[in-house]
């Protein structure tokens, strides 16, 4: 599942920010959420907020033990 389209996406956090990681993969930008898992009938996204201003890799591929975060299961 090595795939190019599964590369994780560093995004640069930001303290307090809430933020709403897609985890259906039918979003536009497939990082974050932009509402599409109602039109597939899929979960909602996981919200989650950072304590601290960071630079950090976003799973892209829906398999990461950590979510948000990428773990390298894209390469499994």
């Amino acid at each position: 599942m090595s795939d190019k389209k599964f590369t994780p996406v560093k995004i640069a956090l930001e303290k307090d920010k809430r933020y709403a990681w897609c985890t259906c993969g039918h979003s536009e930008t497939n990082v974050f959420c932009d509402g599409s898992h109602k039109q597939y009938g899929k979960p909602g996204s996981l919200v989650f907020q950072v304590d601290e201003d960071k630079e950090a890799r976003i799973c892209t591929c829906k398999l990461t033990s950590n979510p948000p975060y990428c773990d390298g299961s894209h390469n499994n």
